[in-house]
């Protein structure tokens, strides 16, 4: 009975994958959210990612979520830490995890980037694994092209930019004098990524020291960011900031 159901559930969320319409609609905004796979470690941070859907529903937007179909650099097991060499995972299909099934390859993003009024990308591991490798090659990382594309239409369009976590390193890698936050530098038990804030600098970016709940407003170039669990808080402090966030891009996009 309950795989029927699940069955059921699928097929539906299935057929409205297919018939998904970026069209703009007089009145809707439309806003892409990138997801990296499932699971903090080596994909999305879930907390992120499920507020970022929050809020953007939540303040009368319409978010679609797109994922690269890659596989996953490596699995970590998220109980202890430990890699699990025994399989492979697709981002995307991980990615589908958050979304209920309702996700779509990021190269349709790529050909469709016109058709959004801002794009979203949470954090986690997996920006930094999955859609470049920052985590590997620091701030001479290469970003995955399609992310790459996205952002510099994007830019070059005036489509608002909103990066959470460790994501606007994206930004720091792809546009040029770029201003982000990736939170404060210290207590160290409190921001523990400093060297991420480094990197950054080292790739041009321009860098505002924030806190959790706080909000980085680069308005000329159009890109959004705020620290989430660059901060090790608590759910309810990174929810609040990307709260903070969207409303922000929102209020923003629907004033200009």
């Amino acid at each position: 009975m309950l795989r029927l159901l699940s069955r059921r559930i699928l097929l539906a969320n299935s057929s409205a994958i297919r018939t998904a319409n970026y069209s703009k609609n007089c009145g809707r905004t439309n806003v892409a959210v990138v997801l990296s796979g499932c699971g903090v470690y080596d994909g999305s941070e879930i907390h992120e990612a499920v507020s970022v859907l929050s809020h953007l529903t939540r303040n009368d937007a319409s978010p679609f979520v797109f994922a690269p179909r890659i596989d996953q650099m490596h699995i970590i097991n998220h109980s202890n830490g430990d890699e699990d060499k025994s399989s492979k995972r697709n981002v995307l299909v991980e990615s589908a995890r958050i979304s209920r099934g309702d996700v779509k390859p990021l190269s349709e993003l790529v050909e469709n980037y016109k058709n959004f009024d801002a794009v979203v990308f949470p954090g986690g591991f997996g920006v930094a694994k999955n859609l470049s490798d920052f985590a590997v090659n620091g701030p001479k990382c290469t970003v995955h092209p399609d992310v790459v594309s996205i952002l510099e239409n994007c830019h070059k369009s005036r489509i608002m930019l909103g990066f959470a976590c460790i994501a606007p390193v994206l930004a720091a890698r792809v546009l040029c004098n770029v201003t982000i936050t990736l939170g404060k530098e210290s207590p160290a038990e409190d921001w523990p990524h400093k060297g991420a804030i480094e990197a950054a600098k080292s790739m041009g970016a321009i860098i505002e020291l924030k806190e959790v709940f706080e909000v980085s407003a680069d308005r000329e170039n159009n890109v959004f960011s705020t620290p989430a669990y660059m901060y090790n808080g608590k759910y309810h402090e990174i929810d609040d900031g990307i709260g903070n966030m969207i409303r922000l891009m929102l209020v923003t996009l629907r004033q200009s």
